[in-house]
């Protein structure tokens, strides 16, 4: 008990229902060896990939005006196990995991694939006992740091030009689609960014919403940004 309250002080989470934490640490190893219907945390390994999947997906779609392509690559560089492997070696997940003694031996607690595992189940184990914003406040704070520490490729221009332009109330941006061409396959979009009746960037792509960011990153290059 005493290794369940050092990891609820590592993450900042008090559990209700221990057996969910509990569950959540035990791998199938250490289940096997023990027989007697010991639960390990390949179930919650399954809600948790879910849950976090929702709670990222949430945070981008809110955060970034990418278009759906982007931010699927961008969850995907979150989500992916390397990624699980860096959240779960900044809380020592590792340290509290009840392992079989093969797994012990060969280095189970380092594996990349059973740390990601396990912090998958410990989402899930938040979200049973707390629901999901207490999921929430544990998920986000680890995606938001990734994206802060590695700077993303798909920068959100829309927004930048957003936050300057909002200093000057009075100012009035618009985005216009001057131009769509090509098959449903294969389509064109040439859309303009106009700061009050300027023209201040312009963009293409193959989606409107590509397009926009285009324009947006022209004008902010204008700008000097």
């Amino acid at each position: 008990m005493a290794q369940i309250e050092a990891l609820e002080k590592q993450i900042g989470y008090t559990f209700q229902n221990k057996s969910l934490i509990e569950t959540a640490l035990t791998h199938s190893s250490y289940a096997n060896e023990m027989k007697h219907g010991t639960k390990y945390n390949e179930r919650l390994e399954f809600l948790g990939d879910a849950v976090l999947s929702i709670i990222v997906s949430d945070y981008l779609f809110n955060k970034f005006h990418l278009p759906e392509g982007e931010l699927t690559k961008l969850r995907a560089s979150l989500v992916c196990e390397k990624t699980l492997h860096l959240f779960a070696q900044h809380i020592a997940l590792g340290d509290y995991l009840r392992l079989g003694r093969g797994e012990e031996m060969t280095g189970g607690r380092e594996r990349p694939s059973i740390c990601a595992d396990a912090f998958e189940a410990v989402i899930a184990a938040i979200y049973l006992d707390g629901g999901i914003e207490a999921a929430r406040s544990f998920v986000l704070p680890f995606a938001v740091g990734m994206l802060e520490e590695h700077a993303t490729p798909f920068k959100d221009y829309k927004t930048l030009l957003q936050e300057i332009i909002q200093q000057n109330p009075e100012e009035k941006l618009q985005y216009v689609l001057v131009e769509e061409s090509g098959p449903d396959h294969d389509k064109r979009f040439v859309v303009e960014v106009h700061l009050n009746s300027n023209v201040i960037g312009q963009g293409v792509g193959r989606s409107k919403k590509e397009a926009e960011q285009q324009a947006a990153q022209k004008a902010l290059e204008l700008m000097g940004e």
